[in-house]
């Protein structure tokens, strides 16, 4: 297992260094708003709601996302072809079995959830099930497993908190400016360069934490396809099941953009549409074509 996935120390420092980051981001924007409206009690507020917020967010990450995607525990009787692949795959990796969810969606997909090996979850959609067949869907548990042996999935959860909670406090702060002015008198010209300076980080911050967050997710689909690929010792099954689900016209009904990331394929990616450049700097995947590039090459 450790020529496949990254050291546990690693990720652990990895962890450490997001958490870190969101709590100064999160101190630095309360202090900031605080000078801005005079009031001290907005930093205490953002700390308080910072901390719950990442409390909630390492304990119950997996539950949250399972009932925002209407994903059930499969039945080991009903899904023995699933059951079985999962069971195998998690053997060969040294990894507990995870816990294993269907949801009910035509389009084909997948995701991974978990603070942890020990309590790791990969849920298929039942339109993957029906329409890849054994060596793909292999490919696509393997990646799923691979983002649990790396620890993705905590990770990912850590940067979701950082970019939501910005952009939740930067709203809240861009609503409440007007009105502010509107109804404070006076405040000399440092009050005017603080509300001014406050607008731009409401502005950009999002931007900022958004982009950190979508370049962590794209790096970290790269590693899960090579780890997958090792894994299964067959990149070709993961590169087709990619094709094949990357060419499905089905909704993904269930699909949020806060948890767009967490999917085996970006469920808002279109078949067939050209990918600009702007829109390559927010896709939460890398393009298709890259990631069955890379695995091909693995292949040779």
């Amino acid at each position: 297992m450790a020529t496949i996935y990254t050291h546990k120390s690693s990720n652990v420092r990895k962890t450490t260094i997001l958490f870190s980051g969101f709590f100064i981001v999160v101190i630095g924007i309360g202090w900031f708003f605080s000078r801005v409206y005079g009031n001290p009690g907005i930093l205490f507020f953002a700390v308080l709601f910072s901390s719950v917020m990442s409390i909630i967010s390492y304990w119950h990450s997996d539950t949250i996302v399972l009932k925002m995607a209407n994903a059930i525990p499969a039945d080991k009787n009903k899904e023995p072809v699933l059951w079985n692949i999962v069971q195998n795959l998690s053997i060969t990796a040294g990894l507990p079995m995870p816990k294993v969810y269907i949801m009910y969606e035509n389009a084909p997909n997948a995701f991974a959830t978990g603070r942890d090996p020990e309590h790791g979850v990969i849920a298929v959609t039942t339109g993957l099930l029906e329409q890849l067949n054994k060596n793909e869907l292999e490919g696509v548990i393997a990646h799923e497993l691979s983002h649990i042996g790396n620890r993705d999935t905590l990770i990912a959860t850590v940067a979701v908190i950082l970019v939501g909670f910005v952009s939740l406090i930067s709203d809240f702060f861009m609503r409440s400016t007007l009105f502010h002015g509107r109804n404070r008198e006076g405040g000399g010209q440092a009050q005017v360069v603080l509300m001014i300076v406050g607008i731009a980080l409401a502005i950009l911050a999002p931007i900022a934490a958004t982009l950190m967050h979508l370049a962590i997710s794209r790096k970290r689909e790269f590693l899960a396809d090579a780890s997958g690929a090792l894994l299964t010792r067959y990149p070709e099954g993961l590169a087709s099941a990619l094709q094949k689900i990357s060419r499905n016209p089905a909704e993904l009904r269930v699909a949020r953009n806060t948890t767009a990331h967490l999917w085996f394929e970006d469920p808002f990616d279109k078949p067939g549409e050209r990918t600009s450049w702007l829109h390559k700097l927010f896709m939460t995947h890398p393009p298709v074509d890259d990631r069955v590039k890379a695995l091909r090459d693995m292949a040779q």
